[in-house]
């Protein structure tokens, strides 16, 4: 049986007027920066210019080595500089809203953050998937999507607002200390997590949203996942997913050199006109092309395309085999999803048998074709079945809302 936590308690609840009222005036937050944003924020802050590069490298530690939320928690940090940094900036995770936990491990958290210009606070959901051996985080970039993929639960929600690289990576933040997964923090009781090495080992950016649309937040995420002197990931287990914004795939993988997914779901453009909007704009061929340009592609690093089977849409043998001639030359893995249903989808889940055969065929042809095993689908943390009730406010409707947290009303 799935187990949901409501974590706003009365406390939280009637602290939200407040929160929000400061919200609207809150302190920039150092997670999230890159170094030389953050050497620019502590040089502002008033530290001298000689300390600058040492105390950089000394919050980095912090951060994102031990994991800390708390300025007053960094022990090696005097006094007087603590006092500082808390009185200028913020570290804090997230507000969890809500907690689920699937009856086979997988974990989904609501989060909410500021309103950042969409009016009211946002909230956007992460999982987090357990397997033996290995850990994985997938990562919201947006809260909505502009995207409108017909078979994915988060294209009914409109685009509320881009995350920023903070609270991307708070994400990431968030999941290690509530699995224990920073020194000193414990796992909860429990909790099914790898039985050795890290908790969260993998990072996939297949949450809410399409990450290319939101590039430059994205990417500096990335680049601190993947850091060295702090969260380092191996930018192996490191993946982002795009529907197929082609400007951006060669660009990101330049500048990051993490793995790339192609959310691909059909074999011809028409139907994935149909499935995937976006493919009007860039259609397969443009696609595909920059697939093959993808920086360091080759069997060692190959690239996933993910396909969604749909019954009576996209599982035929003839789609199989169209799937092997398009794919041809590209060093590829394809991700078989069985489709996860969610409230309102007109669509309906292959039969396994064909989902079977369809692999089977993939596979006699060269191809690694895994079936996804569907995981937390009892609190809707399966596969294209995230979303959030969050909506973007007209211009009047957020001036008249802020106005009236200000004045402390609608608590």
């Amino acid at each position: 049986m799935a187990v949901s936590l409501d974590l706003t308690d009365v406390t939280a609840r009637d602290a939200h007027g407040a929160n929000a009222r400061a919200a609207l005036a809150e302190k920039p937050t150092l997670i999230g920066m890159t170094r030389p944003q953050l050497a620019d924020a502590l040089k502002q802050a008033g530290v001298p210019e000689r300390q600058v590069r040492m105390r950089v490298q000394q919050l980095w530690h912090w951060l994102y080595v031990r994991g800390v939320s708390d300025f007053d928690d960094m022990t090696n940090v005097s006094k007087d500089l603590r006092a500082m940094l808390r009185e200028n900036f913020s570290i804090a995770r997230p507000e969890i809203v809500e907690e689920q936990v699937s009856n086979d491990g997988t974990r989904k958290w609501l989060l909410r953050f500021p309103p950042r210009g969409a009016g009211k606070p946002v909230e956007v959901e992460t999982v987090y998937i357990p397997e033996e051996g290995r850990g994985t985080l997938c990562v919201s970039s947006q809260v909505g999507c502009t995207l409108t993929c017909t078979f994915c639960h988060t294209g009914t929600q409109r685009l509320v607002r881009n995350l920023t690289s903070e609270e991307i990576v708070s994400q990431l933040l968030l999941a290690r200390e509530r699995l224990g997964d920073f020194p000193d923090k414990d796992t909860p009781q429990g909790a099914i997590v790898p039985s050795e090495g890290r908790k969260v080992s993998n990072v996939v950016m297949m949450g809410m949203g399409e990450p290319l649309y939101n590039y430059d937040h994205v990417r500096d995420a990335l680049l601190i996942f993947a850091d060295g002197e702090g969260l380092s990931l191996s930018k192996r287990r490191i993946t982002l997913s795009t529907s197929g914004v082609v400007p951006g795939i060669v660009r990101i993988g330049e500048e990051t050199g993490v793995m790339l997914a192609i959310s691909l779901h059909a074999t011809n453009d028409t139907l994935r006109d149909e499935l995937v909007p976006i493919n009007k704009k860039y259609p397969l061929k443009e696609l595909l092309d920059a697939c093959r340009a993808y920086p360091g592609l080759s069997n060692a690093r190959r690239i996933t395309f993910e396909y969604v089977m749909l019954k009576g849409v996209n599982d035929s043998l003839a789609d199989a085999k169209d799937l092997v001639r398009l794919l041809k030359g590209i060093p590829a893995k394809i991700n078989l999803i069985p489709f996860n249903k969610w409230p309102g989808s007109a669509y309906e889940c292959s039969d396994w048998e064909q989902i079977e055969e369809f692999a089977d065929f993939i596979n006699a042809n060269g191809y690694a074709s895994p079936i996804r095993t569907p995981r937390g689908q009892d609190i809707l943390a399966a596969c294209g079945q995230l979303k959030s009730a969050s909506e973007r406010m007209k211009k009047t409707e957020r001036l008249a809302y802020e106005a009236m947290m200000i004045a402390g009303h609608g608590d």
